[in-house]
């Protein structure tokens, strides 16, 4: 099995509220490789959730292009998007019991998610997939006796069912204590490393942050920034612009001028210029 790519460019999504039409994102462009481990960060509403959507094919574009693989989501139809995420992109929902049928077992949970594959589709045994998650112990037990970092596990289980090449997962480790959230963000890494499946996840734990190997930062429906190993970095925008790392935004008011400079080895410096009647 091999990840799926994820590239979008100029991405826009409006949603109508109260009367008004509201841009959830507004021109995001990203590049994700197959078989990398992503994670989205940014503030409540800066727009991760509907990227996540809007990738799961959960949500339509309003504008740009948004290609998952081989699919290019923003022109597909419904029963196409639903062949697409029944055997290619696996999605776990924010609360793990949102993708979970509570009278069901784990085991019986998997195998109901790999009802809807392509016949065509040669697909993992339920206890592949629960071991691969580290549940294979509790394959029969009823859900309402497992932990809530078990019944976690037990949704990433059947978002990866079918061993899609993308999975998407809403804040996976959030509502967990810290040994249940190491566990399923083991867990999300062993499938990574594993399978190469490609992983997407939300999440506003700082110390998951820190240890995923890339993360993207959403703030108002742009990207802000990303993150290599730990070290944050702005990045160009295909219009040219370039949303600052927030703690270099908050040094330089609205309206700041700033010199932008080139060295004869390549490099950019951005100098603020103190403008005519400032101190």
């Amino acid at each position: 099995m091999s990840g799926l790519a994820i590239s979008t460019s100029g991405l826009v999504h409006i949603y109508r509220s109260q009367g008004h039409d509201v841009a959830a994102l507004s021109g995001i462009g990203i590049s994700v490789r197959p078989g990398e481990l992503v994670g989205l960060l940014g503030p409540s509403g800066a727009g991760k959730s509907t990227l996540l959507q809007l990738c799961g094919g959960l949500l339509t574009p309003s504008a740009g292009r948004l290609q998952i693989g081989e699919h290019n989501v923003a022109t597909m139809t419904e029963a196409e998007l639903d062949r697409m995420r029944a055997g290619d992109v696996g999605i776990v929902l924010q609360g793990a019991a949102r993708n979970l049928v509570p009278y069901l077992t784990p085991e019986d949970n998997v195998r109901y998610a790999q009802g809807a594959a392509p016949r065509d589709r040669t697909l993992p045994s339920p206890a592949e997939v629960l071991e691969l998650v580290g549940l294979s112990n509790q394959a029969r037990t009823p859900l309402g006796s497992l932990t809530p970092g078990q019944i976690q596990l037990c949704a990433v289980a059947v978002g990866i069912a079918t061993f899609p090449g993308l999975l998407l997962a809403d804040e996976p480790t959030s509502q967990l204590d810290h040994h249940a959230r190491d566990e399923v963000l083991a867990a999300i890494s062993t499938i990574n490393a594993t399978t190469g499946m490609t992983v997407l996840l939300i999440t506003h734990d700082p110390e998951v942050a820190a240890v995923l190997p890339r993360t993207i930062t959403i703030r108002d429906g742009r990207i802000a920034s990303e993150g290599r190993a730990g070290e944050e970095f702005a990045v160009v925008a295909t219009d040219g612009s370039l949303p600052l790392p927030p703690h270099v935004a908050e040094l330089l008011p609205p309206g700041t001028l700033v010199r932008v400079t080139t060295a004869d080895n390549g490099d950019v410096r951005l100098t603020p210029v103190e403008q005519e009647g400032q101190a």
